[in-house]
């Protein structure tokens, strides 16, 4: 199958060029949040890692235990509606981060990040199951890479700005940004026409010739269909599981890069607490962006050469033994620098397998499926992130850095332990 270029998608497709303008400015918003969020939590809790534990799993627990019904949702009503109105209420959420000034009322902070979270993930779920319609088969593997790249693209340059904007103009200005941010995304979903984020239903026609509007089961009903489709289909449950293994080292990352830049770099060598945190993530959103951006020439390649499997199993090894390594960094921009190419090897990896996922999914249960592997792959990531601050009592960062390399890579063990070579199809 002819794929078609970043180039060419871009150009010709005004309706994905929408969707993609709306994640660009929503992400950059999200990231101010973020290191602002971070922030406020670590000045008014005087560094504790158990409330930035809290804060981390605010963000991500909510997010995996709605996945499902949110993608349930989106499958089911508009996903240009469902997009637009969470922008809106996430637009007025992020406000309220404003309230919060000391330690008795930072309970509004991880009230409103369980609720920027919980809509976030009906606008992942609707995002996801409507890019394949927007970009259409030819377009799949660029709009994938595309979108998961400007996401850490945004990851890189929100963090950076949003670090330097903390230290510099206060938390204040970031949570005013985010909340702009969202009102942008939802205008620009808005131009996009409803008939273009969904396959047309098909329709029965009766005994006198005309059409037969389709019975739909309960949500209920769809909701459980979904989780059977992932247990039932090899391939799915192969990602389900894969990236399940990879959060239980991944999840980890949240909390190393806190103390890692946090703590230790800015006592070490003097660094501010914001802008070394934020340089870590920075890193990892540059290299998952160059990884990503590498993905369409790195397919190809694979497609020609038939060597699809080898690579995911062996990128995802890879990159946690560089992950591991960095542990041994003496300075914070060599850890950092480790980081990158790290995330640069998965994002090359993560874009491939994303695209062979996609296409292995019909259009009527996509919503439930990629929502159903996100929000496992999340609660796993949240309550490892969670565990891993009462780990910091007890071990170094530096060892938990280790450890989470470790687990990440055995996520390519299970990929040859379960995969043969030949690519899904739906």
């Amino acid at each position: 199958m002819h794929s078609l270029t970043y180039g060419e998608l871009i150009r010709g497709n005004r309706n994905f060029r929408n969707l993609l303008a709306g994640q660009f400015i929503s992400e950059l918003g999200n990231w101010f949040n973020f290191i602002a969020g971070l922030g406020l939590v670590r000045l008014v809790s005087e560094a504790s890692p158990t409330a930035a534990g809290l804060f981390f799993l605010a963000r991500l627990l909510p997010f995996a235990l709605m996945s499902p019904i949110a993608g349930t949702f989106v499958d089911r009503f508009s996903r240009r509606t469902v997009m637009i109105a969470t922008d809106l209420l996430r637009s007025v959420l992020a406000l309220s981060f404003l309230l919060v000034t000391n330690a008795d009322n930072l309970w509004i902070a991880y009230v409103a990040t369980v609720f920027l979270h919980v809509f976030g993930a009906f606008f992942d779920g609707a995002k996801n199951a409507a890019a394949p319609n927007l970009s259409g088969k030819e377009g799949l593997l660029a709009a994938t890479a595309l979108l998961f790249s400007t996401r850490f693209l945004l990851m890189a340059i929100g963090s950076a700005l949003g670090g330097w904007a903390a230290a510099i103009f206060g938390y204040k200005a970031a949570f005013i940004i985010n909340s702009a941010s969202f009102l942008i995304s939802a205008f620009t979903v808005w131009l996009i026409p409803e008939e273009a984020v969904r396959e047309g239903e098909k329709r029965r026609k009766g005994e006198d010739g005309k059409e037969i509007d389709p019975v739909r089961e309960s949500f209920w009903s769809e909701l459980k269909e979904g989780f059977r489709y992932a247990l039932g289909n090899h391939f799915a449950l192969t990602i389900l599981i894969m990236n399940v293994i990879w959060a239980t080292g991944g999840g980890a990352i949240n909390i190393i890069f806190e103390r890692i830049g946090g703590v230790h770099f800015a006592m070490a060598e003097g660094w501010n607490p914001d802008i070394a945190v934020a340089l870590l993530w920075t890193a990892t959103g540059f290299g998952l962006t160059f990884g990503m951006l590498l993905a369409h020439r790195a397919s190809i390649y694979l497609d020609r050469k038939g060597r699809n499997h080898g690579f995911i199993g062996w990128t995802l090894i890879v990159h946690g033994v560089l992950f591991s390594a960095a542990a041994y960094m003496p300075k914070l921009w060599m850890f950092a620098v480790l980081v990158f190419i790290s995330r640069a090897v998965v994002g090359v990896e993560y874009a491939v397998q994303e695209t062979m996922f996609q296409r292995s999914l019909p259009d009527y249960i996509r919503g439930r499926i990629s929502t159903l592997d996100r929000g496992a792959e999340l609660t796993v990531f949240g309550l490892v992130s969670y565990a891993a601050s009462g780990m910091m009592f007890y071990i170094t960062p530096q060892t938990l850095t280790i450890i989470s390399g470790i687990l990440s890579a055995l996520g390519g063990a299970v990929w040859f332990l379960r995969e043969k070579r030949s690519e899904p199809t739906a």
